[in-house]
Parts: structure tokens; sequence; C-alpha cells
């Protein structure tokens, strides 16, 4: 498509853009409600911040051509030349803007998460960096005003953890957090160490998209569910009471099991919020393969056998291989600082996007 193409194409979508809001705007104003009134309003939300941009961009356009009038003018050039520069730099922006503001939205990016840690090769030293990496995560939470819920924790005794799972509540909580999903590698010494030589350990962290009841739905009669005694750390409780709860998705074969909380009735919620977690990222899965697919070349898919990034404390580095992003400040991503590394990520897929976009 050529450039002059491209353009009559983008005031073509600026227009519809323009159209349906008005359209919705009547919509509204008209007696609907419920879900009705709903869909169209989260439309028109949705629109509204592109409207706004697309005016202030056909304000620039109209200002631009009064300014190329000015020029004839002697006594006004000077003054339609500064207005020209002002304008030359607005207009490509808002450009850019809108095009960004148009690109497909993904429901979940808005709405909470479940982050799961879980140590792989590396042993003890494996299990340590899992707590920490955990900890991590939670400082990050706290530093944006998310909710995190600890929803399972099982330690190992020597300050780490077999695996970890927590709620994150917030606003644009998947957004920042889907791009952690993935194998994280830690190279340091062991504090167990006696020759200093640096060991190089895996975690696994899945972030999935925390789903409602509407999202996903769940018949009873699909699923098994087994409570027996939780075993490990607990107190008493752990060998008079059958508080753990396995429930198993018969249709498709998903199985979470919980025991952190002594009520057999916590538990099972909380084992429901994560099978409607693992369900409803195996539809958007299957929903969006090719964009999974698109999406793999440049920041990856979150599978868990990518290996996306390594920590490394002998050389104060973190290096985010999917962009090749290093930072020689690990000790502050460790306490929770991950928005330059998240930044970056969003950066380059809005880049990839955009550039898929113009080459339709």
């Amino acid at each position: 498509m050529s450039s002059e193409e491209f353009s009559v194409s983008f005031n073509d979508r600026l227009d519809k853009i323009v159209a349906r809001s008005e359209e919705l705007q009547h919509i509204l104003s008209t007696e609907i409600s419920g879900d009705e009134f709903m869909e169209a309003s989260r439309e028109y939300a949705d629109l509204n911040r592109i409207v706004e941009l697309v005016h202030a961009l056909r304000n620039a356009e109209q200002e631009t051509k009064a300014a190329e009038e000015m020029l004839q003018d002697p006594e006004m050039k000077d003054l339609a030349e500064a207005e020209l520069e002002s304008l030359n730099e607005q207009i490509p922006k808002l450009r850019h803007d809108i095009r960004l503001a148009m690109l497909p939205k993904d429901k979940a990016d808005e709405g909470n998460a479940i982050l799961e840690i879980r140590p792989a090769a590396g042993g003890d030293e494996a299990g340590i960096f899992a707590a920490e990496l955990f900890g991590a995560y939670q400082r990050y939470s706290d530093m944006n005003g998310w909710r995190f819920e600890v929803m399972e924790y099982d330690d190992t005794g020597v300050g780490g953890i077999k695996g970890a799972m927590a709620s994150i509540s917030g606003n644009n909580v998947f957004a920042r957090l889907k791009y952690e999903s993935g194998v994280h590698r830690v190279q340091r010494v062991p504090a167990t160490e006696s020759q200093g030589r640096i060991h190089t350990s895996t975690v696994t962290v899945a972030v999935l998209p925390e789903a409602e009841e509407v999202d996903v739905d769940i018949d009873e009669k699909d699923l098994r569910i087994d409570v027996y005694r939780a075993s490990g750390a607990g107190g008493q409780h752990v060998n008079k009471t059958e508080s753990a709860v396995r429930i198993t998705h018969m249709p498709s074969g998903v199985v979470v099991a919980m025991q952190e909380e002594k009520s057999q009735h916590k538990n099972k919620a909380k084992a429901m919020k994560i099978l409607r977690a693992r369900l409803y990222e195996q539809q958007r899965a299957s929903l969006h393969a090719d964009r999974a697919a698109d999406r793999r070349s440049q920041v990856g898919t979150g599978d868990r056998s990518e290996r996306i990034r390594t920590y490394n404390f002998p050389q104060g580095r973190v290096t985010d291989h999917r962009i090749n992003l290093t930072l020689h400040k690990i000790d502050r991503i460790m306490l929770g600082e991950f928005d330059e590394v998240v930044d970056s990520l969003a950066q380059e897929e809005q880049s990839r996007l955009l550039a898929a976009e113009e080459a339709m």
C-alpha cells in the first residue's frame, strides 16, 4: 500500500469511528437498559479517547491550512512560520497516538491476574530464587496499589519454596504482568557454595488473566471434587480434618488442588478461581492462536518452555532476551522495580502491531 493509499484508508477509518461514536451517543440517550446499555457504554468509552484525538488532529490540520495562507502576508510570515513549525511537530504525534489507540484491545488487559511461580532446574537454589522473585512481584504490586492475596505458599524450610500462587487485583494488572510468563534464569553463587562457583538455576512464572464467572461457563456436572487431609506445615488440623480440595474438570483434564486454608470452603473457592483462570486461558489461546503465533516472534507467548530473562548477580545485570534489553540494576529490580522492563516490552509489542497494520 502506498503512503497516499494508507492516508486515505486511515482517514476513512477515522470517519467511521467518529460516526460510530455519534451513533452510540444517540443510542445511549434512548431508553435502553441492562446488558445492552452496558455494552454500548463500554464501546462508547473505548471510542471516546480516539474521537478526542481525531478532533485534535483535524483542528491541527485546519490550523495548518490557515497558517500556510498567512505565509502570503509579509507582515504575518514570521508568525505563520512559527505556527507551522509547532503544528508540524503536533500532527505526526497525534497520528501516532491515534494509531496506538486504534490497536486491538485485549479484554483481559484491564483485569486481575493469577501469578504462579515454581522452581525448575537447580534444586534448593531454584526454590530460594523462586521465593525472592515472588517477593519482588509482591513489592511491585504494592508500588502499583494492587491487592496481592497469597493463595498458596509451599515453603521448603531452607528459605525457598516448592511453589507459590497469588491473586493480584487492581487496574491493568494483567496488562502489566502478562510479559512475565516464561522461564526466568538466575546465575549467582549460592550461599551454600563453599568453592565460590556460579550456579545457574531456573524458575517458571505463569501469569493468567483472572476470569469472572461470566467469562467461563463451568457446568457443575463436569467437575469431580475430592476432599482429603492436608499435608505439610499447618498445625494439628492437618491430620484431623479433610480441608484440602482437589477439583478435576473432566472435559479438559485440568486439575487444581488447594490446601492453603484450614477451611474446606475457602480452599474450594480458591481452587475454583484458579480453575476458571486456567480454562479462560485455554479459551483465549484457542481464539487468538494466530495472534499468539505472531506475538511469539517478538515478545514470546508466555509458554513455560521459553527462557525469557536472566538475572546475573555477579555482574549486577538483568537481561530480557526477547528484546535484547540489559539493565545493570539487579538490586532495584529485585526490590520490585519492573516498570522499565515492562514498558520496553509493551513498546516493542506496540511497534510490531503498528508495523503489521502498515503492511496490510
